[in-house]
């Protein structure tokens, strides 16, 4: 699984529960067209996390950097339907950070991992 991570904060706190649904428009159109394969969007608590992250996480999970693509490239058409629900989350965001992660270890490496484990010996 690769997790589209993105991190940032609202041009308008006061508005976050229409941000909310707006993001759950978007993504939920995404994840019903097999664009994504899930999402969650999480908020700082307390405070707590360092500053230059922003206020909000959203995480983007995709089965493969093929389908994260198929995603990117709907959303660039920027016509129709999409573009409606995608400008709905964008506009209202500032201080845009993302990064791309993937779980680890991932099949391709537990499966070399174990491949290699002597019989019987407990993996560290």
């Amino acid at each position: 699984m690769d997790h589209y991570e993105i991190w940032f904060n609202l041009l308008d706190t006061h508005k976050d529960m229409e941000f909310a649904q707006a993001v759950d428009a978007y993504l939920g159109y995404l994840k019903r067209e097999g664009l994504i394969s899930g999402f969650r969007l999480t908020r700082r608590k307390l405070g707590f996390g360092p500053p230059e992250l922003g206020e909000f996480h959203l995480t983007i999970q995709t089965e493969s950097l093929a389908q994260l693509d198929r995603a990117f490239l709907a959303v660039a058409r920027r016509s129709g339907e999409l573009e409606r629900v995608h400008a709905a989350v964008y506009s209202r965001v500032k201080d845009f950070r993302a990064a791309l992660y993937r779980d680890f270890p991932d099949p391709q490496r537990t499966d070399s991992a174990q491949a290699k484990d002597e019989p019987g010996k407990p993996r560290r």
